[in-house]
This record gives C-alpha cells, structure tokens and sequence, in this order.
C-alpha cells in the first residue's frame, strides 16, 4: 500500500496511521536522509526477522537502526565523553556511528562485539515516525542482498517489494546515497565507510 505524506510538512494524521501498522509488527518502506529504508519497530523481534528474510541477510550482518536524539541513543548505546561530544556535534545527520550496546538491544540487533549501529536522521517524516512511535525504528536501504536493484521512487519499490511489506510512505523521489559509517567504540573515530557526511571531524 502506497501512503503519501507531504515530505517537508508531514501530516499527523497520516504518520499515525504508519506507525499503528508499525505497532501492529509491519513493515514498512519510508525516506530518509540518504534514500528510501525498510524498517520496523526495534522491539518486534518477528518483524526484525521478516526483514532479514526480506533482505536475504545472515543473521551475524544486523541492522542499523534509528533513533530519535542523544537521549534515546544513550538507553540503547554505552556513549564515552568523546564520542557524546562527536555525536551531538554531527547529529541529526547521514551517519551511522558502531557504538557498544546496551542490554536494551534486542539480541537480534547486535553484532557478536555487542556493537550496534545507530542513525539520528533529518528527514523530516523520518523523525516525525520516531516522536510518535516512541521507538527506535530498524534501518536498511531498499537494495536488496545480492541485486544491483538501487531504488529511488515510490513506485518503482511498490512494484519490487510492494506485496512483501505493510506500506510504502510515497515522499517523492529521493535517490540513494549511503551514510558515512563511523566506529566510536574506540578512544579515536574510525572511519569505516565515506558516505553522504561530511567525515573530516572524525579524522
């Protein structure tokens, strides 16, 4: 199912209708800062699989997920001195910052370091979801494991995917460019992928 929900003044309304089907354990597509992701709520295990059935993905390659400030990064992430500073710094924004979980993290979220991925997004719809829903929502690009498919438009994804999730959030085209990727578990900033972020602070 298509929703279209004005992507720079998102309706209320139409938010809560997408996040009662992320309630009720659906999937869904929606935009953020660095192209259309597939996601669900962080606390339905069911889903976080039906996703990783979705994506072809092994369960040691898990999820980033967002969340919607530095308060609720710090219930789900152990965050040093250092890494609050970069982080409320360069937040929201196109990163995905390695930090090490907390027992909040559904097991099916961390690596075999307890690390997690964590993202605070721009995009307006994307933080609208996160207010009302209450909960990190998992975060992963459209492109599915082993296909070159690199999808931008609502309905090119509907036609991919459209029977296999809940609903598609319609914001537009939004052509996907990848979040930088920067590991704080350590006293120094790594910078494991150069992304759409600006990675010179971390250098």
């Amino acid at each position: 199912m298509l929703l279209q929900i004005n992507p720079v003044n998102p309706q209320q309304r139409l938010i809560d209708r997408a996040v009662k089907m992320l309630k009720s354990g659906a999937i869904i597509c929606y935009p953020t800062d660095t192209g259309y992701g597939i996601g669900c709520d962080l606390h339905n295990p069911k889903s976080i699989k039906g996703i990783m059935q979705l994506k072809r993905r092994p369960r040691h390659k898990p999820f980033s997920f967002m969340c919607s400030d530095l308060t609720d990064i710090s219930q789900y992430a152990h965050v040093s001195n250092t890494a609050y500073r970069l982080l409320k710094k360069n937040l929201p924004g196109p990163y995905t910052f390695v930090l090490p979980g907390t027992k909040l993290v559904p097991k099916v979220m961390a690596t075999k370091q307890k690390t997690v991925g964590i993202k605070v997004p721009t995009h307006p719809i994307a933080r609208l979801l996160l207010e009302t829903l209450g909960n990190p929502i998992v975060s992963t690009s459209v492109q599915i494991e082993n296909d070159d498919a690199i999808l931008a438009d609502p309905f090119e994804i509907e036609e991919y995917i459209g029977n296999r999730i809940g609903l598609i959030i319609d914001a537009d085209s939004i052509y996907p460019d990848p979040s930088s990727v920067i590991d704080l578990t350590g006293d120094y900033p790594e910078i494991l992928r150069e992304g759409k972020g600006d990675v010179s602070p971390f250098r």
